[in-house]
C-alpha cells in the first residue's frame, strides 16, 4: 500500500520556533539571509515490533517520533564543509573534495565522523560533489545514544542537505543504502536497514513493514485512525520513551556486534530450525529462538494495527520485549527494571527496550487519556529504583510523552 505524501494530524515537529532558531544559527554564520536558510528534519525512530532480525533479512517496523535532528544549511561558496552543532563545542572545516577513508580506530568517532562519513559514502557510489555546505546542526538534548537512531537520522541530515546543495536527486532507497554504507563501511558498525529505512519512509497514521532481505516495504494504516473521536484525526495513543540514564555508542559498544554475528548464524531456514534447534548450541539456540519467534510476532502484530486492536498490539510489544530479554540476552539490570516499571504504569498497553537495548532508554504504547499518568508513574518508580542514574538526567528528560510522526525532508 503506497502512504500519502507529506504529513498527517500529528506533523507537529518541527515547530516554526525550531525552524526559525536553526535558520538564525546558520544565518549568523554564513553572513546570509535566514531566508535562503534550508532545513532537513530527519525525526528519531521507534521499533514496535521487529527487534534484532534485520541484520539476518528479516521483517521489521517503524515509526518516527515528533523529535529528531534539524540541519539547517545553504550552500559554501566552494567546496568546503563548515559546521557548528549545538551539542558539541568546536567546528568542523573539510572539503568535499578530500577523499575519506573508513576510520580505523573506533574510539576516535566524534560528531565530525558522521559528516565525514556522508562524504565518503557518496563519493564511493559515484555521486560528484562539488559544492560543500555552511551549517548548524541541532539534536534533542539527553536523547543522543538513547537507542532511538539519532546516528542514523545525523547521516540522513547530512546527506540530503549535500545532495540538495548539489542538485542530486537520489531516492529514499538509495539513501538508506548511503547511509547503512556511513555506519558499516565508515564507521565499521554491523548494523541492517532498519534505522535509515525508518527515518526515511515513514508516515504519520501507517506502520511501516520492511523486508530487510529484499529491501521492499509496506504501510499498513490504523483503521482506527479514520473512526477516531480524537481531534484532528489523531492517533489514540502515545508513545513513552523512558530513559535509564546508561548511554553507549554503538560503534565503541562490540557487545552489539557479537549478536549480529550470532543472530546472522542462528537464523537458519525455517524448517532447518525444527528440525536442528535441539542439538544448537546454547547461545545460538536462544538467538534462534528469539529470531522466529520475533517473526511471528511482526506478522500478527500487522494484522493486531490493521483492525485498530491496541490491546493485541501492545502484548505482542512486551513479548518481544522478553524475547530480548531472555533469548537475544541484551538489557541491563536498570534497563529491566525499567521496563518492568513501564509494564505496571496506568493505561501502558505494551513495552520494550528501544534500539539495541544495552543502554539507552525504554519505550511503550499507553492510552493517550493516560499518558501524563503513566509518565508520572515510571518518573517516581524509577527514581526510587536507581536515585544515582536518574539524578544524571535532565528532569524534562527522563520520560517523555511523544507523537508519531513524518519521515525525513528538507524543508
Amino acid at each position: 500500500m503506497v502512504a500519502p505524501a507529506g504529513g498527517g494530524g500529528g506533523a507537529s515537529w518541527p515547530s516554526e520556533g525550531e525552524l526559525e532558531a536553526v535558520r538564525g544559527k546558520v544565518a549568523e554564520i554564513s553572513g546570509r539571509d535566514a531566508g535562503s536558510v534550508r532545513v532537513v528534519a530527519c525525526p528519531y525512530r521507534i521499533c514496535p515490533l521487529g527487534a534484532h532480525v534485520d541484520h539476518q533479512g528479516g521483517t521489521v517496523t517503524a515509526m518516527t517520533i515528533n523529535y529528531g535532528v534539524l540541519l539547517g544549511f545553504v550552500a559554501s561558496d566552494d567546496g568546503e564543509v563548515y559546521l557548528q552543532s549545538g551539542q558539541f563545542e568546536g567546528v568542523i572545516r573539510f572539503r568535499v573534495d578530500e577523499l575519506q577513508k573508513p576510520i580505523e580506530n573506533s574510539e576516535s568517532i566524534n560528531w565530525e565522523s558522521y559528516a565525514r562519513g556522508a562524504v565518503y559514502a557518496l563519493q564511493n557510489f559515484g555521486y560528484d560533489l562539488k559544492k560543500g555546505i555552511v551549517g548548524y546542526i541541532s539534536g534533542v538534548k539527553g536523547l543522543d545514544s538513547s537507542g532511538l537512531s539519532s546516528s542514523a537520522a545525523v547521516g540522513i541530515a547530512y546527506l540530503m542537505a549535500l545532495e540538495n546543495v548539489n542538485d542530486l536527486t537520489v531516492s529514499p532507497a538509495d539513501n538508506i543504502q548511503l547511509d547503512k554504507s556511513i555506519e558499516n563501511k565508515y564507521l565499521g558498525l554491523e548494523n541492517g536497514i532498519l534505522d535509515p529505512s525508518a527515518i526515511l519512509l515513514s508516515q504519520y497514521g501507517y506502520l511501516t513493514f520492511m523486508d530487510c532481505k529484499t529491501t521492499s516495504h509496506s504501510y499498513v494504516y490504523f483503521s482506527e485512525l479514520s473512526k477516531s473521536k480524537q481531534c484532528h484525526g489523531q492517533l489514540p495513543f502515545k508513545i513513552l520513551l523512558a530513559f535509564s540514564g546508561l548511554q553507549h555508542n554503538l560503534p565503541k559498544k562490540r557487545g552489539y556486534n557479537t549478536r549480529v554475528f550470532e543472530c546472522k548464524e542462528a537464523a537458519l531456514d525455517p524448517a532447518v530450525y525444527e528440525d536442528q534447534k535441539c542439538v544448537l548450541e546454547e547461545n545460538l539456540a536462544r538467538r534462534a529462538e528469539h529470531y522466529f519467534s520475533e517473526m511471528k510476532r511482526v506478522v500478527k502484530g500487522r494484522d493486531a494495527w490493521a483492525r485498530g486492536d491496541l490491546q493485541d498490539f501492545g502484548q505482542l510489544i512486551s513479548a518481544s520485549g522478553r524475547s530480548s530479554i531472555l533469548n537475544y540476552e541484551c538489557g541491563s539490570k536498570e534497563m529491566i527494571q525499567l521496563y518492568e516499571i513501564l509494564l505496571k504504569a496506568p493505561g501502558v498497553l505494551g513495552a520494550r527496550f528501544s534500539g539495541a537495548g544495552f543502554r539507552g532508554c525504554c519505550l511503550a504504547i499507553v492510552e493517550s487519556g493516560h499518558a501524563d499518568a503513566a509518565a508520572a508513574f515510571v518518573r517516581a518508580e524509577y527514581e526510587k529504583a536507581q536515585p544515582e542514574l536518574v539524578g544524571s538526567i535532565p528532569p524534562d528528560r527522563r520520560v517523555l510523552v511523544c507523537e508519531p510522526g513524518d519521515g525525513a525532508r528538507v524543508i
